[in-house]
């Protein structure tokens, strides 16, 4: 297994992000923790879920089953890179009490203690901000967050889902407060979505963050969706499932997913692997997170990061799923 820092931390992580979204509601406490015993045994050591992973009237429900991994023993805790996250609301269904969402003081300081106490731990190495709260101030938050990290709970504060000016806000604030600011960005990136290329990756990069992409295979649609669907036409009984669905959502995609696909076949490479090793070749990207329901999933992202894409193919890629160019000249008409 590749490694590398976590943006400017000392922390060493894996190319590999385990995400855990699917432990719980597709993947039953038994098989994730199989999955997560693979996983580090592979070498992959970077966690990460969100205290409202489960869902629905389960939330909690995914550090719950990471928690109870962890009380295993065996050195599980001390070996893995932990990373939630903080902002969806953890009410009960029906109840309106406030504080119970977004990044008051209040509620980070209540969802810590929440997230600890599920995930058996008593501390978190990286908590994330999921979203932008654009009604607490900054100013706030890392009043907040600096108490935690005086109190031992969490080692380190990133963000997910922010824009390139937010990045630069929050680690404004947190000079003038003489903190360390955010160090990781956990951003929608992948082949055929490269907008973050724009401004996100740039402040990231400008600010010492590391990138961790989601969705790299944009919902299945970069995993062969087309020839898992039944063919060009997509019609057939085989395309019942997310391949299918991944086509309806991007429709305006699939002649670039067919070309895709094309080309892959004449070389001989997985769809989906060779989506997550694209993303591997870009520059400030840490790793991409893969949220795998059944084991052969997790294998598949392993053989992705043993797979070298030449500069012919690359080239290739970039034609099919063009990025948007550098910033500012790609606001040039």
């Amino acid at each position: 297994m590749e490694y590398t820092q976590l943006g400017r931390t000392g922390l060493k992580v894996s190319r590999i992000v385990l995400g855990t979204m699917n432990f719980g509601p597709q993947t039953d406490e038994a098989d994730s923790h199989a999955i997560m015993d693979s996983a580090q045994g592979a070498g992959i050591n970077f966690f990460d879920t969100a205290n409202v992973y489960g869902w629905g009237p389960d939330k909690g429900r995914t550090e719950e089953i990471i928690g109870s991994w962890f009380a295993k023993g065996g050195d599980r805790r001390e070996r893995t890179v932990l990373a939630t996250k903080v902002f969806g609301s953890m009410a009960a269904e029906g109840d309106s009490t406030p504080n119970q969402d977004r990044l008051s003081a209040l509620n980070i300081r209540r969802a810590v203690d929440a997230s600890l106490k599920r995930l058996r731990t008593d501390h978190i190495d990286l908590y994330q901000f999921h979203h932008v709260d654009r009604m607490t101030p900054w100013e706030e938050i890392w009043q907040a967050v600096e108490v935690l990290i005086q109190q031992g709970k969490i080692l380190y504060a990133g963000s997910s889902n922010h824009a390139g000016w937010h990045i630069a806000q929050a680690n404004e604030t947190a000079a003038r407060r003489g903190m360390y600011g955010l160090v990781s960005e956990q951003c929608l990136y992948n082949l055929a979505e490269r907008r973050a290329e724009m401004e996100v990756i740039p402040a990231a990069q400008s600010y010492g963050l590391g990138v961790i992409p989601w969705s790299p295979l944009y919902g299945g649609l970069l995993s062969g969706a087309i020839r898992k669907a039944g063919g060009a036409g997509g019609t057939s009984g085989a395309g019942k499932g997310r391949s299918a669905d991944a086509l309806a959502r991007r429709a305006e995609l699939r002649e670039q997913v067919q070309r895709y696909e094309d080309l892959l076949a004449e070389h001989g490479l997985d769809p989906g692997e060779t989506a997550l090793a694209w993303l591997l070749t870009r520059p400030g990207v840490t790793g991409p997170i893969v949220g795998p329901r059944v084991p052969e999933q997790l294998e598949s992202a392993l053989r992705a990061v043993e797979l070298k894409l030449d500069d012919g193919l690359l080239a290739a890629l970039d034609e099919i799923f063009p990025g948007p160019g550098p910033s500012p000249e790609a606001f040039a008409w």
